[in-house]
Formats: structure tokens, sequence, C-alpha cells
């Protein structure tokens, strides 16, 4: 029962896309595979459900639908940062809330896949942040590059922030959020020299956002 926690070096870079990516590239293994978003700012009621898109975009990747009371526990009606959203509409964030649903997911997956929240030093609560969450979880560690101006220096600092809180970088996806970027091969090289964990695959800029299509494309491996 493998579960992996997937950290971004920074939000809008595509962790949602690069999990669902995961995702199917799981299921074509075989694998009994399913998505988890704890915590998820911005949402809005759709057929009944207060329903958070990246959350729908977990549950429509994964092998089966397990709810979005175990898929996303916290879902906050604003698209601001958890913390201050989770002030504002008086929501407390408890772990142990979070750890009783992945607990329930591993019972019923071969595989889980946890999507952080942002960056990798978001913010939940007065003391308490996405890093110590991580931390708290002791998964190991898939990061997320969105490839653009600066990534370089994103991606390092998140992969020692990871490894300072004890975690092991199982593995890194190249995500191409910048189709015009420059020198992306040698930005890609100096990534792959650098990170201290294998590149899993590169995920190619998609404007239909068909996350199957990219893990196939890409040929998406899964951590060792």
């Amino acid at each position: 029962m493998s579960a992996y926690f997937i950290a971004g070096t920074d939000t809008e870079i595509g962790k949602t896309f690069s999990t669902c990516a995961l995702l199917h590239a799981a299921r074509t293994r075989g694998l009994r595979a399913v998505g988890m978003k704890p915590i998820a700012a911005g949402a809005e009621m759709i057929n009944g459900e207060f329903l958070n898109e990246d959350a729908a975009r977990l549950r429509a990747a994964g092998s089966f639908d397990p709810g979005l009371a175990l898929l996303n526990p916290y879902c906050l009606a604003s698209p601001i940062a958890p913390h201050i959203a989770a002030a504002e509409e008086d929501v407390s964030i408890d772990p142990s809330k979070i750890d009783a649903a992945l607990q329930a997911l591993r019972a019923q997956a071969e595989l889980v896949l946890v999507e952080g929240v942002g960056g990798f030093r978001v913010p939940l609560g007065d003391d308490f942040d996405t890093a110590d969450w991580a931390q708290h979880l002791a998964l190991p560690v898939i990061l997320v590059v969105g490839m653009k101006l600066g990534c370089i220096s994103h991606a390092l600092l998140t992969a020692e922030a990871i490894q300072a809180r004890g975690l092991r970088l199982a593995g890194w996806i190249a995500n191409q959020v910048d189709p015009a970027m420059l020198r992306f091969e040698q930005n890609l090289e100096s990534l792959s020299r650098r990170l201290p964990a294998p590149l899993l695959g590169v995920l190619p800029f998609r404007t239909d956002h068909d996350a199957a299509a990219a893990a196939s494309a890409a040929g998406l491996k899964l951590p060792d």
C-alpha cells in the first residue's frame, strides 16, 4: 500500500495535472490508485456538492471515487491562501482528520497520491504549515517543477527544504507550464544534474489539460 506526497515548487505549476498524470500512469500498470487533496481553497456548489476544481480532477483520474469526505477533507470557499480562508471561515485544520482519511484511502487502494497546497511552505494556521504537515505524514515526496524562468532556484530550494525535514525525495516531474520557455533543454539538464532524485518524466504543455495523454506521451514513470 504505497503513498506519496506531491509537492510543488510554487502555486500554479501543475501539481494537480501532474498528480492526475501519475494516477493514469499507475492505472495503466494495473494499480488501484487514488488521489487525495486534503486541503483545497476555492470551491463552488456543483450538483449539490461543494466542490474544488482540483479535487474534481483527482476524483475523475482515480481508479474509483472514494467520496469527497476522504478525498478532500478540508474544502475552503475562497481561492486564497488557505490559512487566511480558514480563519475567515472559522475553520481549524486538524491533522488527525487528514490522517484518518488517508488511512481509509490506503485501505482501499494500492497507491495514494497526497497533493499538497501551493509550494512546500504554505501556512495552514498560526504555527503549522505544509512542510510541518508533510513531515507529520512522513511520506516520500514527489516534486513537481513548473518549467519556467526561475525554476532552477525554486526547485533546488524546495529540494533542500524537503531533505531538511528528513523526508525522502523519491523523484521529480518536469511540467512544461511555459511552452515558450527559452533554453528548455539546458534548464532540464541543469535540474537533472542537481536534483538528488530521478526524473520521472517531462509532461508536455497541453491546452486541453488531458493528463492521461500527457502521461502516455511522457512515458511517465512511478518512483522505485
